[in-house]
Parts: C-alpha cells; structure tokens; sequence
C-alpha cells in the first residue's frame, strides 16, 4: 500500500467554534494519539483527507512537531445529510509494527446456475499485518458454488506477513438459495388448489 501525504497543520485552537471556522476554510479537524505519545490535534486539508479515505486503511504521513509520522484513520466522523467528513481520529503507528484491521472482502466468478445468491457474513475480515503493508482488500472465488457452500476464514488466502485476526473457523460468505417471489408462490398454490 503506498503513503498519502497529508499537509497538515498544528491545531492551537479548539472547541465548536474553532471547529465551524476550521471547516469553513477546507479544513478537518483531527487528534493523533498512541505509542504513549500526547494527543496532538491537527487541522487537514478536507479535500485531500476525503480522496485517501476512499482507500480503506490508508496510511496517512502527517507532519508532526516537524517530523513526518505515519498514522491510520481509527475513527471518522461524518455530518449525518451532506457524509462530509466532520472530525478524524488517528492512530500513531512505526515502520515494522503489527496492527490489526478489517480489510474488504471482494468476490469473483459465477455461482452453480439456480439463482443462488452470496451472503457475506463480515464484510470485512480482521488481520493482522505490518502497518506499512497492509493489503487494501482479499478477493474470494465464489465459482461454481451452490446453495450452502460456505467459506471460512482459514479458506482465504491471505499474502506474505498477514495472519488472521479472527477464528479460523469463523463463516465469512455463504451461498444460499434464492427465495421464490411472492407472486410466485401463489401461483403454484393456486395451481396446485386447482389441482386437488
């Protein structure tokens, strides 16, 4: 996964006013903890954090104290009606260290015919990688299966250095039959009344 650079800048002011006034001027508030390090709140630029946002688990680099440090959003908060981006939380991370995230999960291939349908159980998987490594999504084969075929965690396969953050056995797609239509149902019923 490649680096976001972010141009972010010391917040010295806070509050609901300072806030609104941030927001005003193309900025998202946002506070920056871990590693036993104090908060530091930041001011981002809106547009450029809502574009790495859209890569799930982006690591970000934002100038700290003067020194580019590397973080992963932990938490985003957004207005309720326009899902403008309102506040961020982030967490401080190293080179080298292990973090546990959830990762989408995409399907590829063709069901068995009969109109079967695929649920995804999580949508997204919990793993365990390097914070500078981690993998934007997995990709499961769904090809050919049929009504009650399941996969499991431990059926994914996972690249070099990721592990599983999740029992192995846990159910992450299922295929299930697709329900008949309303409509029809009452038709066959009727058919069938008539029948008898």
């Amino acid at each position: 996964m490649s680096e976001i650079r972010l141009a972010a800048e010391t917040r010295t002011e806070f509050g609901k006013g300072a806030a609104r006034r941030a927001r005003r001027a193309g900025f998202v508030p946002g506070v920056v903890y871990g590693h036993g390090h104090a908060p530091v709140h930041l001011n981002l630029p809106g547009h450029d954090l809502m574009m790495a946002l859209k890569t799930p688990n982006a690591l970000l680099v934002v100038p700290i104290e003067g020194k580019d440090e590397y973080v992963l959003p932990k938490a985003v908060q957004r207005e309720a009606i326009k899902r403008t981006i309102e506040h961020v939380d982030l967490l401080l991370v190293k080179r080298g260290e292990k973090v546990t995230v959830e990762i989408p999960v995409h399907t590829e291939g063709e069901l068995a015919p009969g109109g079967n349908l695929v649920e995804h159980v999580l949508q997204a998987l919990p793993i365990e990688a390097e914070a500078t490594h981690l993998p934007e999504a997995v990709t499961v084969s769904v090809e050919g299966l049929e009504a009650g075929a399941s996969i499991h965690a431990k059926d994914i396969a996972l690249p070099n250095g990721v592990a599983l953050a999740v029992e192995a056995d846990t159910v992450v797609l299922q295929v299930i039959a697709a329900q008949a239509a309303p409509a029809e149902e009452e038709a066959e019923e009727a058919e069938a009344g008539a029948e008898a």
